[in-house]
């Protein structure tokens, strides 16, 4: 590049650098090289996040002030250095040219696209988000029934992702008359509401026992048909509820006892 620098023994020496404006002079250098005058390098420079006019620039060429390190950064990348430490090093091997630059530049494409020598990405730390969640203190049966008191809940951390939208609160499964689609001890996530369509699967007190199971309806024997037909003569069907576990059988809802839906299972 035309500067001759007298090199200190100890290698590198930013004090003799900055003396002789080793980056200044680069930069003066790399410009010319791309034919680009004071003006258009700085809109060069927008482009990687660094806002200087034609002046600042001069001044940088001449020693008068110098790039901070974000901004020299941004002048490598300007510029396609491959090594930007090393291009404004005053003991680093002589820089190439820009056709160099390009060759080089295509060669390091065609290493990475080979799949052989592009660099191991270092799996960074994941953060993980919890979020606290109520979760019934009582287990809710799948299989004989226990008692869901809808005040008894405990506050419990989970990790966001795997709380569902919609959630309201956790129960935990006691017995196996879902399997296999829910587990004994699994805690399983539901959206609080008033009634659930056939096939849902919900949460249900009745007869002051909580369930988890697959609501579903059915036209009543004809010995209860009476109970379950209003007063315009129309016979509704009757509630059931289904298990996964064919071992177990549906458990149907009698018209006269307490039967209420607490959620739907997410």
């Amino acid at each position: 590049m035309g500067e001759i620098i007298k090199m200190p023994s100890g290698g590198y020496n930013a004090a003799l650098d900055r003396e002789n404006n080793v980056i200044g002079r680069r930069i003066a250098a790399f410009r010319k090289e791309r034919s680009l005058s004071l003006a258009a390098f700085g809109e060069k420079l927008e482009r990687y996040g660094v806002s200087v006019g034609a002046g600042a620039i001069h001044k940088w060429e001449k020693g008068e002030s110098a790039p901070n390190a974000y901004q020299l950064l941004a002048i490598g990348e300007a510029f396609a250095l491959e090594d930007t430490a090393s291009a404004f090093k005053s003991n680093a091997q002589p820089a190439l040219n820009e056709e160099g630059l390009k060759k080089l530049a295509e060669y390091r494409r065609d290493l990475v696209a080979s799949g052989r020598y592009a660099p191991r990405r270092t799996a960074e730390k994941a953060i993980i988000e919890y979020i606290d969640m109520p979760v019934s203190a009582l287990r809710v049966s799948a299989g004989t029934g226990a008692f869901l008191d809808d005040e008894d809940f405990v506050i419990m951390s989970f990790p966001a992702a795997t709380v569902p939208r919609g959630a309201d609160f956790g129960v935990r499964i006691s017995g196996d008359s879902m399997e296999p689609v829910y587990h004994h001890g699994q805690i399983v996530w539901v959206h609080r509401c008033e009634s659930v369509e056939v096939g849902q699967v919900g949460v249900f007190v009745y007869e002051g026992e909580g369930y988890l199971k697959v609501y579903g309806e059915q036209m009543p024997e004809e010995y209860e048909m009476e109970n379950f037909t209003d007063s315009y003569g129309i016979c509704r069907p009757q509630p059931v509820m289904i298990s996964y576990n064919r071992a177990y059988e549906m458990r149907k809802i009698s018209p006269e006892g307490d039967f209420r839906v607490v959620g739907r299972v997410l």
